[in-house]
This record gives structure tokens, sequence and C-alpha cells, in this order.
């Protein structure tokens, strides 16, 4: 039987290299190429593991030409790893465009799943985890941020969101103001060596992340309790 090639979307680990899964060591191994989002970050977990196949960049801005070329690779009987900086692809990143892409053509492609900080940061939260809904990034311009900040005041469930540590203040701040100081989880660097765990009001979060300073990735979560509305 001919060879059907195969789209590979590969999660990998968030902070601890340890969490590699077996499945996707032998994929990472066993492909034709593997396609990251940044190169530099993805050899540090090849070479911790010995592994040898060929890298290539998949990044948003490469993506609409890089994706065409991945395509064809793929037509022509290759098997491709798609991998993000960490965490699964397509999440947050320009995974999401060669997935679809390889949909539209009729690839044959599997998951090989793995870390989410957004998963991690939901389990050690603490807060409801039967509804909840990721936000990814809010926008960048306070103005945009809390247009969309308000859009969550009667939200039921959990919300999540990623920042990054030079706009966590100014989150916050948006947080407290606009969604009338809710109890906010705040996760950072999970799983890597220096991972922090804050919970408290988001006028405390404040308080306590001007006096020290933010640094690395961050996980925030927040849930609106109402009356007639409990957890714990």
């Amino acid at each position: 039987m001919a060879h059907s090639p195969m789209l590979y979307v590969v999660s990998t680990p968030i902070g601890n290299l340890k969490d590699l899964s077996l499945r996707a060591l032998e994929t990472l191994q066993k492909v034709d190429l593997i396609a990251a989002e940044d190169t530099r970050h993805t050899k540090i977990l090849l070479d911790h593991y010995q592994i040898k196949t060929p890298l290539t960049s998949f990044f948003e801005h490469n993506q609409f030409k890089k994706g065409d070329y991945l395509l064809g690779l793929l037509k022509e009987g290759k098997d491709i790893a798609l991998v993000t900086d960490a965490g699964t692809p397509g999440i947050s990143d320009p995974g999401f465009y060669l997935i679809r892409l390889a949909q539209k053509n009729g690839v044959s492609m599997t998951v090989v799943p793995g870390p989410t900080a957004l998963i991690a940061a939901l389990t050690l939260s603490g807060l409801p985890m039967d509804r909840f809904v990721f936000e990814g990034f809010l926008p960048v311009k306070s103005l945009a941020r809390r247009r969309k900040l308000e859009l969550f005041r009667k939200e039921a469930r959990t919300v999540i969101f990623y920042e990054s540590p030079h706009r966590l203040l100014k989150t916050l701040r948006d947080i407290k103001e606009v969604l009338n100081n809710p109890e906010v989880v705040c996760v950072r660097e999970v799983t890597k060596k220096f991972e922090e765990f804050k919970k408290g009001t988001a006028s405390e979060l404040l308080e306590y992340f001007m006096k020290n300073k933010p640094r690395g990735e961050f996980v925030l979560l927040t849930y609106f309790i109402r009356s007639g509305s409990t957890y714990g």
C-alpha cells in the first residue's frame, strides 16, 4: 500500500522538558520534518532528547508562504510534525493556519496530546472547572481591553486569559475597575523552576506585583460570583 502522508499536531512541554510524552518523543523522531514556531527554542528540546529530525520555521510572519511549502511536502508523501514554542499547537499561535490548510486539502492528520498552560493553570486554580472559557490574550490597547472585559460582566464560567509580564499591571487594573474587583488567580511560569501561584482580589494582586516585578509568562483566571451562585 502507498504511504499516506500525515500531519502530526504535537504538544511539547510548557516548561519542564520531562513532560514530553513517549508518543510525542517517538513521533518527533520518526517524521521527515518538524515545523516549529521558533526553531531555536525547539532545538533545545530536540537536543535534550538527541532527536536529529530536520527543523523548519513556521511562525506568524511566514505562515502563508511556508504553509504552501509544507502542504507541498505533505502532498509529496512527507510526514510533518507541527509544534509550537511550548504546549499545544494552534492555541494562541499560527499553527492553526497550517491545521486548517491541511484539512481543506484533505491531508491526513492526528494529534499527539500533551501539556497546555491554560489547563494546567485551571487545574491549580481551585476555581470551577465544569464550565470555562479561554480568551487567549486580551487586546494591547487599554480601551479595547476594557471593552473586551465588559463582555464578561455576566459570565457564568471561569474565564482564562494569557498575559505578558509588561502588560500584567495594566490588565489587573482594568479587571479591577471594569469587573468590580473580582477574585483572580495568577499562575506564573507554570511547570518551570520559578512557578508561582497567587490568588486574591484584583487589587490585592495588583499591589503584590507592583512590589514584585512581573517576570515570565502568566495565566490569569477569574470567576464572577453573583447572588445565588457559589463554589467551593
